[in-house]
C-alpha cells in the first residue's frame, strides 16, 4: 500500500485541480458515507470523553477511508472516457408513427468498465478501501455491485452506439418500445444464459423472429418481450409492438422521421449529441380529458394549451460539454406561460456575496399581472377564495396590487450564504418606487404589531423588524438603487449593499462569469446558481459540524454550477455546463407544470368538494332546526331553490344551497355534478321524515380527482381513495372509511 500521507497530498493537490465532476463526485460519496453511518448512531460514547458523531465514530472504525475515497473520485474523473457524440440515430426512423415521447442514451458499457477496472486496481492498493469494500458493512453487497456491473459491460457489449427509448401516448397504457442495434451476434444465447443463472424469471421472454411469429400475450401477466435480431434488439410488454417493430424494420420504414415531432427531434442530432430526450406535449394534452368546458377554459387561460415540444439534450460547444432545453409553444406565450419576461441584465445579483451556497435570480413581466392571473384561476371554481385578501385590504385601507406589487419591478433573486455556524439568507428585489413601497410595508407591520427600528448605517437608512416568537427573530431590510434587500440580519442586509458598492459581489467573480455556457449570455430571463460543496456540508452543521466547517472552508475552490434560462415569444430555452443539474431543472418545472397544473387542478377540485359536504352538512342541520317535523332533507334538490324561480323557501324547497349544488334534478339518490365531482345525498325516512342522510362526493373521472368524500349525521367527513363511486354510499359504509384531518 501507498502511504496514506503522500496518497492525501496527492489527492488535494488533484481535488482543487480538477473540474466540476470531482466536487459532484465527492458529494455523492459524502451522502454515502452518511447512509453507511447512519447505524452508528447508536454508538454510546464514555462520559469521559467529548461527544462523537455518528460521522467521526465511522471514519475512527475506518482509518483512512476518507482520503482513499478522494483519490479514488480523482482517478475515476481523469481515467473514465465517456462516450463520443453521435451525428445521427438508425433507430429514430423505426419508431411508431404515434410516437410521442423520445430518448436516446449512448451505450455506457466501456465506460462503466473502465470505472470498474480503475476501482479494483484501487482495491490492490489500498489496504483502508478493501477493507471497507471486503470486510465492513459492504462486505455482502459488494460483490454483488461488482458482478452486477461486469454483467452490464458484458451485455452492452453486444449493443450499438445509441439506445433509444419511445412511448405513444395513443394506447392505454401507452407502447413502450426499447431498442437498440446490435454490434455482434450470440445476444439471444447471452441472455438466455443469464436468465438461467438469476433464476430464468418467467416474466421475461427472448424471442428471434420466427419465434416472435406465433408468440401470444399471456392475459393477466407483465411480461418483458425480448426480440433478438441479426441487426436489431428491441423490448416492449407486448407481443403486437415487437411485431409491428419487426415489420417496420423489414420494410425498412420511416414513418415517424416523416412527422413534425421525429423531424424535430433528428434536428437535434445535428452537431452531435450525447444523451436527448423530446416530448410531443401538445399531443399528450390532446389525451387530457376536462370535467367541463369551464374547467377546460381554465386551462387554456394559463397559455400551457399552447404548449408544443419539450426538449433536453446534452452537446458539446466550442470544447465544452453544455445541456441545453426548449420547451416550445406553437404561438407566442400568455397567460402563466408568459410571466417569464425576456432576458434583461440581473441587477440584483451584484448584491449576492461571493460566499453563497445557492441563489436563483427570476425576471417577471409584472407582478400586478402575475396576482391578476392566480386570483382568476383561484377563483373560477371558488368565488371566495380570495376573500380574506380582501378583508385584509379593506382593513388595512391598502390595496395590496397596488400599492406593493405594482411598485416590483419583477426581478427578484434569492440567496443561501454559507456563513457558518448559522446560514444567512437574503432576498433581493427590484423596486419601482421605494417610498411607496416603504409606506405600505410601514403599514402592515404596523398592523401586525412588529416592532420596527430605524438607523442610518454606512450612508444607507436600514430597517430592524422584529418578530415576536420563543426566540425573537429579526428581519433587516433597506432600499439602495432601485433595489430592496431584505435578509436574515441587519448585518445580513448591510453587508449585501457593501458587496454592491465595492464590485465584490457573485455576479463580478470570474468563476460565476465562466459559468455562462458558451454562446449564451449572463442577461437572462432565470438563472440558477449552487456550490455543491458548500451545499454538501449544509447537512453536516448538527452531525458533524467540524465535517462542516472544514468542507465550508474549502467550498471556495469549488467549481459552480449554473443553469440558465432565457424567455423568447414562442419558446423558453435553457443552458447549463453542468448535465447534472443544468438548465433542466429551472425549464423541466415549466414543463412539469402542464401534469403539475392538472393535479392542481384535481386538488382544487378536492377542496371545492370537501368544501361543499361541509355546506351541505350545515345547510341539512338548519333544515332539521327550521322543519322539525321533516328531520333531514332527503335529496340536494329539497335543500336548494324553488325551480319556479320564487324566493319563498320552503319544506320542498329551503333555499338552503344554489341551484349549482341543488338543482331540480338533484332528487333523492341522484348525481349533481359541480366542480370535476358528483354529489349526492340519501336519507334514511319514515314516511315524509328523515332521521339521518348520507352525501356523498365522487370525482367525475380519474382527471378531475383521486379521492372520494362522504358525511354523515356525525358531521365527521371522510374519504376514501377508491375508484369513482357508481352508486352513493350507505351510512355504516361511509363510516367505515378514513376521516378527514
Amino acid at each position: 500500500m501507498r502511504p496514506v500521507k503522500g496518497r492525501k497530498a496527492d489527492a488535494k493537490h488533484k481535488v482543487f485541480s480538477q473540474q466540476q465532476g470531482n466536487w459532484r463526485s465527492c458529494g455523492v460519496i459524502v451522502a454515502l458515507l452518511l447512509l453507511i453511518a447512519s447505524p452508528c448512531s447508536s454508538q454510546t460514547t464514555p462520559p469521559d470523553k467529548a461527544p462523537e458523531t455518528p460521522w467521526t465514530q465511522y471514519l475512527q472504525k475506518h482509518p483512512g477511508l476518507l482520503e482513499e475515497v478522494g483519490a479514488l473520485a480523482s482517478k475515476l474523473y481523469g481515467g473514465v472516457r465517456f462516450p463520443a457524440p453521435r451525428n445521427a440515430s438508425r433507430l429514430l426512423p423505426l419508431l411508431p408513427q404515434s410516437t410521442s415521447v423520445y430518448a436516446a442514451f449512448p451505450n455506457y458499457g466501456e465506460t462503466v468498465h473502465q470505472a470498474l477496472n480503475i476501482f479494483r486496481q484501487e482495491l490492490q492498493e489500498s489496504s483502508a478501501l478493501r477493507d471497507w469494500w471486503q470486510h465492513g458493512e459492504l462486505a455482502e453487497a459488494g460483490p454483488k455491485v461488482e458482478r452486477g456491473l461486469e454483467t452490464f459491460y458484458q451485455l452492452f457489449g453486444y449493443l450499438g452506439d445509441e439506445i433509444v427509448l419511445a412511448a405513444s401516448s395513443h394506447s392505454k397504457p401507452p407502447d413502450l418500445l426499447v431498442a437498440a442495434e446490435i454490434r455482434q451476434p450470440g445476444l439471444k444465447l447471452f441472455l438466455q444464459q443469464k436468465l438461467k443463472e438469476f433464476g430464468q424469471p418467467a416474466s421475461v421472454r427472448v424471442f428471434d423472429p420466427q419465434e416472435l411469429a406465433t408468440a401470444e400475450n399471456r392475459p393477466g401477466t407483465q411480461d418483458l418481450i425480448v426480440l433478438v435480431r441479426p441487426d436489431f434488439v428491441a423490448m416492449a410488454i407486448d407481443v403486437g409492438t415487437l411485431r409491428t417493430f419487426n415489420a417496420r424494420v423489414e420494410r425498412a420504414g420511416r414513418e415517424f422521421a416523416l412527422t413534425a415531432f421525429g423531424r424535430r427531434v433528428a434536428q437535434e442530432y445535428e452537431g452531435g449529441l450525447t444523451t436527448l430526450a423530446a416530448a410531443d406535449l401538445g399531443e399528450l394534452l390532446n389525451g387530457i380529458h376536462f370535467a367541463g368546458e369551464k374547467d377546460k377554459e381554465s386551462f387554456e387561460h394559463t397559455g400551457f394549451g399552447d404548449v408544443q415540444y419539450l426538449v433536453m439534450d446534452h452537446k458539446n460547444v466550442d470544447g465544452k460539454g453544455v445541456s441545453l432545453t426548449e420547451l416550445s409553444f406553437n404561438r407566442a406565450r400568455r397567460g402563466v406561460a408568459a410571466w417569464l419576461a425576456a432576458p434583461a441584465p440581473m441587477g440584483s445579483l451584484d448584491f449576492v456575496s461571493p460566499k453563497a451556497v445557492a441563489a436563483a435570480t427570476l425576471i417577471l413581466q409584472s407582478p400586478a399581472q402575475v396576482f391578476d392571473d392566480v386570483r382568476d384561476l383561484a377563483t373560477t371554481d371558488n368565488p371566495s377564495a380570495f376573500a380574506a385578501v380582501d378583508a385584509m385590504e379593506q382593513m388595512f385601507n391598502l390595496s395590496l396590487k397596488r400599492d406593493v406589487l405594482s411598485q416590483l419591478g419583477g426581478e427578484v433573486t434569492t440567496e443561501l450564504d454559507s456563513t457558518f455556524p448559522t446560514p444567512a439568507w437574503r432576498l433581493i428585489l427590484r423596486v419601482n418606487d421605494a417610498g411607496r413601497l416603504q409606506q405600505s410595508l410601514a403599514t402592515l407591520l404596523l398592523a401586525a404589531h412588529f416592532p420596527t427600528e430605524q438607523r442610518e448605517e454606512r450612508g444607507v437608512t436600514c430597517y430592524t423588524v422584529r418578530i415576536p416568537s420563543q426566540k425573537t427573530k429579526e428581519i433587516g431590510y433597506a432600499f439602495v438603487d432601485g433595489y430592496l434587500i431584505a435578509a436574515s440580519s441587519r448585518e445580513a442586509a448591510v453587508e449585501a449593499v457593501r458587496l454592491h458598492r465595492m464590485g465584490e459581489s457573485l455576479a463580478k467573480s470570474k468563476r460565476f462569469l465562466a459559468s455562462v455556457p458558451p454562446g449564451h449570455s449572463s442577461n437572462a430571463s432565470a438563472m440558477f446558481y449552487e456550490n455543491p460543496l458548500a451545499v454538501s456540508a449544509l447537512p453536516l452543521l448538527a452531525q458533524a459540524p467540524e465535517l462542516a466547517v472544514s468542507l465550508g472552508q474549502v467550498a471556495g475552490e469549488a467549481p459552480l454550477v449554473t443553469g440558465w434560462a432565457y424567455g423568447e415569444p414562442t419558446a423558453i430555452r435553457g443552458a447549463s455546463l453542468n448535465p447534472a443539474v443544468d438548465a433542466a431543472v429551472i425549464l423541466v418545472a415549466a414543463a412539469i407544470a402542464v401534469p403539475n397544473l392538472l393535479r392542481s387542478r384535481m386538488a382544487a377540485n378536492e377542496a371545492s368538494a370537501v368544501g361543499s359536504i361541509r355546506t351541505v352538512n350545515t345547510a341539512q342541520i338548519a333544515y332539521a332546526s327550521l322543519y322539525g317535523d321533516r328531520g333531514f332533507a332527503p335529496g340536494l334538490a329539497t335543500l336548494g331553490p324553488n325551480p319556479d324561480g320564487t324566493t319563498i323557501a320552503s319544506a320542498d324547497h329551503a333555499s338552503l344551497l344554489d341551484a349549482s349544488l341543488a338543482g331540480p334534478t338533484c332528487t333523492p339518490g341522484a348525481w349533481c355534478q359541480k366542480a370535476g365531482y358528483r354529489f349526492s345525498v340519501t336519507a334514511t325516512c319514515k314516511g315524509r321524515r328523515c332521521e339521518g342522510y348520507v352525501v356523498t362526493a365522487s370525482p367525475v373521472s380519474n382527471d378531475t380527482g383521486v379521492r372520494s368524500f362522504c358525511s354523515t349525521t356525525d358531521a365527521v367527513i371522510r374519504y376514501s381513495t377508491t375508484t369513482a363511486l357508481v352508486a352513493p354510499l350507505s351510512a355504516a359504509e361511509c363510516r367505515a372509511w378514513t376521516p378527514l384531518r
